[in-house]
């Protein structure tokens, strides 16, 4: 399911193009797991919620479907006692601030819907292209650190991380989040 299905290079992949705002029970029972990476444009940030809600309802007549929700490192804990959200930190980037805090109400709303199967999953502060080491550290709700005291993951080790929960579901109706080592 994609916006734009001329983004599409492969030739042998089933493509339904459609916008999420759109998307129906009907057109998500036909897949094992649908993965939102919804990004709003700035100003729209409000749509981060919209998007998760139009596909929480469609996801209750796919019972057979699971939802993977990308998400992004600002709801994550700084502290244990979990009062501390790193979008609450001094120093947060005012131009990401409306994107995390929505990206957490979505988390935030996932968290009170027993009818639907979802993971949620969230980068590290540093999110960049890297080097696919294969390997990771998964944690749940607290931003996490590699051994260089970095809170580092490459796009190549959380796509894989994605897709290992997707083939081993770990994290069933809740947050996770990983960490990698930097090359």
């Amino acid at each position: 399911i994609v916006r734009n299905a001329a983004k599409i290079t492969e030739e042998n992949i089933k493509v339904l193009e459609k916008d999420v705002f759109a998307l129906t029970s009907n057109d998500l029972q036909a897949f094992d797991v649908v993965i939102n990476a919804f990004g709003a444009p700035a100003g729209e940030e409000h749509l981060h919620v919209d998007a998760g809600n139009v596909l929480i309802e469609a996801m209750k007549g796919a019972p057979n479907t699971k939802l993977l929700v990308v998400g992004g490192a600002g709801s994550l804990f700084v502290d244990e006692e979990k009062t501390t959200r790193v979008f609450d930190t001094p120093g947060f980037p005012t131009e990401y601030l409306a994107t995390a805090q929505n990206q957490g109400k979505n988390l935030e709303i996932l968290q009170q819907t027993n009818d639907i199967t979802w993971t949620f999953i969230s980068p590290s502060a540093l999110f960049a292209l890297g080097k696919r080491t294969g390997s990771y550290t998964a944690g749940k709700d607290n931003l996490l650190v590699n051994a260089k005291g970095d809170s580092y993951v490459s796009y190549e080790d959380f796509a894989v991380a994605a897709l290992d929960e997707i083939e081993n579901p770990k994290h069933v109706n809740e947050r996770f989040t990983v960490v990698s080592e930097a090359e």
